[in-house]
């Protein structure tokens, strides 16, 4: 038995959770979130828990058992909390912006970039060398974080670009003149 899988998901007050045969909705008063569970893996509530269980022991059901569960829960949490990914810019004239629903981010090229919300996420830029992508949605918080790093990754020698907060970067040194 998957251990992860075996874990009962408690649901927190103010999240209804529906059941529509292979269908899992999770909602809270301003959004929802939905997923498609394989016809394999079943899913019950019981009173404030969430059961995920399994028929067979193959190994393809097997992951999809800890699979179905941790997508659940992301769900779950993801309304009741939010998730937040925390961005740095760092470079001389390297900025970023709010402006309404877009992000304007200035990142050494000839244009700013001008970068929409996407539906279910939050921009913002506490400061000209912060961005923070917030959402319930954990696959597309973390997404979205991945698309505006990818506008300017770090240089691995001076380390100018767009990183998470958290992410340790090893510059690389440089040539050196051989006398």
């Amino acid at each position: 038995m998957s251990r992860i899988g075996k874990k009962p998901i408690t649901i927190p007050d103010g999240i209804k959770v529906e059941l529509n045969g292979n269908h899992v909705q999770v909602s809270n008063s301003k959004e929802n979130l939905s997923l498609d569970v394989d016809p394999k893996i079943n899913v019950k509530v019981e009173g404030s828990e969430i059961l995920v269980t399994r028929d067979s022991d193959e190994k393809e059901v097997r992951a999809l058992h800890g699979l179905t569960r941790s997508l659940i829960n992301n769900m779950v949490v993801g309304l009741k909390d939010g998730y937040e990914k925390s961005l740095e810019i760092n470079g001389t004239g390297y900025r970023a912006q709010k402006q309404g629903k877009k992000l304007i981010i200035n990142l050494g090229y000839s244009h700013p970039i001008e970068f929409e919300e996407p539906e279910g996420i939050i921009l913002d830029a506490p400061a000209t060398t912060k961005i923070t992508v917030k959402g319930a949605d954990k696959q597309l918080v973390g997404e979205t974080a991945a698309r505006i790093r990818a506008l300017r990754k770090p240089d691995p020698y001076h380390g100018h670009g767009v990183r998470y907060s958290d992410e340790v970067l090893h510059l690389k040194e440089g040539k050196t003149s051989s006398k």
